[in-house]
């Protein structure tokens, strides 16, 4: 099958720049409790359903996965760069990584206990979002939960809308579609957090999270 020329585009940008993004990205991460505040309710919620496996979707050098599994979370990262992988592999010895795409995981049906998609998404084409989503459905075990983290678009009537990222073509994605598209792909959305835009000093762009999950078939008591 051949690939999205997206997809293509995206590897070899990010294979260009490996080295430096796992130098600075890493530590902006880390200095900003709103940039992994949902990170660690995402955590916490995965170790009360009892835990499982973890798929952190587009790891790049591997930061949010070492900061899962220091979280009591058994994560593994994922990346479509293999530069990418070769430092998460060199930073986080003890942790696994491995090159593959967020819409062909090799994780099996509904064995997964979470996936974390960390400013991923955005490098999906607004077409393949759907495409995505369900991939994520299908390795999510039942009350599995899923965390998005994105840069926003406000518009009401809009899905995304392209932005001038500095490594790849990318889109911001209004949370609100977002959580649309999720619900037909059954996920549902248990909770979100809106950063506001003045607190992206680079672009103004308010930075949305959302938390999903993977309903059980239960019905409620």
């Amino acid at each position: 099958m051949t690939e999205p020329d997206s997809l293509a585009t995206t590897r070899a940008a990010y294979d260009a720049v490996a080295a430096n993004y796992a130098r600075d990205i890493p530590g902006r991460y880390h200095s900003s409790p709103l940039a992994h505040a949902m990170i660690v309710v995402f955590a916490e919620l995965v170790r009360a359903g009892g835990g499982g496996p973890v798929a952190d979707v587009g790891c790049g050098p591997g930061h949010v996965t070492a900061h899962l599994s220091t979280l009591g979370v058994s994560a593994h990262g994922v990346d479509v760069s293999p530069e990418m992988i070769v430092l998460a592999r060199a930073a986080h010895p003890g942790l696994r990584f491995d090159v593959g795409t967020m819409t062909a995981l090799t994780a099996d049906d509904a064995t997964l206990a979470g996936v974390v998609a960390n400013y991923s998404i955005i490098h999906t084409p607004p077409e393949r979002l759907p495409e995505t989503f369900a991939e994520f459905h299908r390795v999510l075990a039942p009350g599995g939960h899923l965390l998005l983290g994105f840069q926003a678009d406000d518009h009401p009537t809009r899905l995304g809308e392209p932005f001038d990222h500095s490594i790849t073509p990318a889109h911001r994605y209004s949370p609100d579609r977002v959580a649309e598209l999720l619900l037909d792909a059954d996920l549902t959305e248990v909770a979100r957090l809106v950063i506001a835009p003045g607190e992206d000093a680079k672009r103004g762009f308010p930075q949305a999270y959302l938390l999903a999950r993977r309903p059980t078939g239960e019905q409620p008591e």
